[in-house]
């Protein structure tokens, strides 16, 4: 017997140090390798295709040099947890660079070398209290050689956009030439030069450049791109088409050729251009909608249609006259209900403004993909454009929701096809354009390219996007909507490094439960038609006792006769019951909300000690079945 006991113990004691060997080989051989595993459904912590392709691209040592105030008391918990983020971030990109990526993590203290070092770089302090204090950091700046780009404060409400802001840092000190970009529009954008002395003669001013222009010099190098050019210069690396109105055959060639070259273009298209008053008065005499804008040939090619005779009205996003009160479903005030969410340019934009904006349908084109940035609600209906900005009184009336999303921007990458599968177009006699342009015909753009385009011109209008005032002889402008954002955004995006294009908007650590607000949302719908059901009625009800009311005479009009004392009788009854109906669905939506939220804590605190207790009885059911064997 004491032999069995010693034999058993020596078993029992050799699979413990067997067991504990594995362990430490398991542990060091996963630890050279420093491989982690994503099991998140949105992949947020991966990086990116293109985040890759740019740090595979790199020939020399990048510095990264992020500064946190960690061990500062003031630091909040939660700023903590998100330093901790960006620093995991950091060395998903250390690891990917293979070497070429220098991580050096500074503790800016108070009166340090590390904080002297922070603002010699660009990174900003932020105060803890209102009452003083030390300041904390949580920023980075991105060094190669003498190219320098900082980010100064690592704001949590970017955590969508951390890894395209790292990259576009990387990006910026690799390639710190600023490109350039071509402007091509029919619409005064670039203002009017004019002579001071003909302008005093005259009794006016010279037309400023739009404030779109404004900004975009500020970073960029912008280039006045004619209507009628035939062939887009080689160092444009971006085309902006701004409401091409009457664009002809050979200019829309040179656009053509310019996205086989590898070009970009950002093109506004508008069936109904509200501040193309130039071309007003001819559209008024011709019978015609004002204004209208496309690209024909470019379109078809790529599978896409807008008919320029409709413009998009949405009862959701409606904007509101200033003048009535009432709602202008052409003008659509787009919130985040509308917006791409995922996606860079997007994902930090509130609400945009785009007055009488055209739809993009169809399929696109083999070879191509298409990314929809902004869209319509399924409360929305394409509308006449002659009428669209004249009617909203007789639209709101007779509208009928088509229960489609129509896309209003969309971004389509991939390999392009030429439009003009037959050839160059020959330029017309009458032509004003630019001699013909003899370069050979490229048939398919060299690499992937990408063209953006948007249902509308009006947004970028500085009556629309922003606020203008004149102070001290100096033009200040304050945005009134994400308009200008998006796009600044869309330019830097599409005018740097080609693969920041391919970057996705990290996915956000907060995940709300959907099915929750799919069913409050759902029970909104249903209380809404309650309320249009009981406000239907008690319309009905209203004028049949104005029609009683009516055929009265004298004083007998202050007296309620008894069918109308019926008639109020029945609508405070068809009331009461509609209120009732009313709470039973909310108490049934809590209910129902209820028993989700109770159910799914319960899976999610019980569901692994049961796991692991299920798992041990059977073990232990297992063990003993084979030791009654012995």
């Amino acid at each position: 017997m004491k032999e069995k006991n010693l034999t058993s113990i020596l078993y029992s004691t050799a699979g413990v140090a067997v067991m504990a060997a594995i362990l430490v080989a398991v542990y060091v051989l996963t630890g050279a390798f420093k491989q982690r595993v994503d099991l998140t459904h949105e992949k947020a912590y991966t990086l990116s295709p293109g985040t890759r392709k740019i740090l595979s691209a790199l020939d020399s040592k990048v510095t990264l040099r992020f500064y946190c105030s960690q061990s500062a008391a003031e630091m909040p918990p939660a700023l903590k947890t998100y330093a901790q983020q960006v620093e995991d971030l950091l060395s998903e990109y250390r690891q990917a660079a293979h070497g070429k990526i220098v991580i050096d993590k500074l503790d800016p203290k108070p009166n340090s070398d590390a904080e002297d070092s922070a603002r010699l770089d660009g990174i900003e302090g932020q105060m803890t209290s209102a009452l003083g204090g030390d300041k904390i950091y949580l920023g980075l700046a991105v060094k190669l050689a003498d190219q320098e780009v900082a980010l100064p404060w690592l704001s949590p409400d970017r955590e969508r956009l951390l890894e395209y802001d790292v990259s576009r840092a990387i990006s910026r000190v690799v390639n710190p030439t600023p490109p350039t970009i071509g402007v091509m529009s029919a619409l005064p954008v670039f203002g009017s030069e004019m002579n001071p002395m003909m302008a005093r003669q005259m009794g006016r001013q010279a037309e400023q450049p739009w404030v779109f222009i404004t900004e975009l010099k500020k970073d960029f190098t912008v280039k006045n791109v004619p209507m009628t050019a035939n062939k887009i210069d080689d160092d444009i690396k971006l085309l902006i088409v701004d409401h091409p109105r009457d664009i002809t055959d050979p200019t829309e060639y040179a656009i053509d050729q310019f996205i086989m070259r590898g070009g970009k273009v950002l093109a506004l298209l508008d069936p109904h251009a509200y501040f193309d008053q130039r071309h007003d008065q001819m559209a008024q005499v011709l019978g015609e909608s004002s204004g209208q804008s496309s690209l024909p040939k470019l379109l078809k090619a790529w599978g896409l249609e807008m008919d320029m005779n409709k413009v998009v009205a949405d009862m959701t996003f409606a904007a509101q006259s200033p003048q009535s009160g009432g709602k202008m479903p052409a003008v659509l005030l787009i919130n985040r209900q509308g917006l791409n969410t995922n996606d860079i340019v997007t994902s930090e934009i509130d609400n945009m403004v785009l007055p009488f904006a055209g739809a993009f349908t169809g399929k696109v084109a083999d070879g191509l993909k298409e990314s929809v940035l902004i869209q319509s609600s399924k409360n929305a209906a394409l509308v006449e454009a002659m009428t669209a900005s004249i009617a909203n009184e007789q639209m709101e009336k007779d509208f009928k929701a088509s229960g489609v999303n129509y896309s209003l921007a969309v971004r389509l990458t991939g390999k392009f096809k030429t439009a003009f599968p037959d050839g160059p177009p020959k330029p017309a006699k009458d032509s004003e354009s630019e001699p013909p342009n003899s370069a050979p015909q490229l048939k398919e753009s060299k690499s992937e390219g990408a063209v953006v385009l948007v249902g509308d011109c009006d947004f970028l209008a500085d009556q629309i996007c922003v606020q203008v005032q004149e102070i001290f002889g100096y033009r200040m402008s304050r945005p009134l909507n994400g308009n200008l954002n998006f796009l600044q955004s869309m330019v830097e995006q599409l005018s740097g490094d080609d693969n920041l294009i391919s970057l996705r908007s990290r996915a956000s650590i907060n995940r709300p439960f959907t099915r929750l607000r799919d069913m409050e949302a759902n029970a909104g719908r249903q209380w809404e038609d309650k309320v249009k059901q009981l406000e239907s009625e008690k319309a009905d009800t209203e004028r049949k006792l104005a029609d009683l009311q009516n055929a009265k005479q004298g004083n007998q009009k202050f007296i309620l006769s008894p069918e109308q004392q019926q008639e109020v009788a029945n609508f405070q009854k068809s009331a009461s019951q509609v209120n009732k109906q009313i709470k039973e669905v909310q108490k049934q939506l809590r209910r129902d909300t209820d028993s989700l939220e109770f159910w799914t804590k319960v899976v999610n605190i019980g569901a692994m000690p049961v796991i692991v207790a299920v798992t041990g009885v059977v073990l232990a059911l297992v063990k003993r079945k084979k030791t009654a064997a012995k």
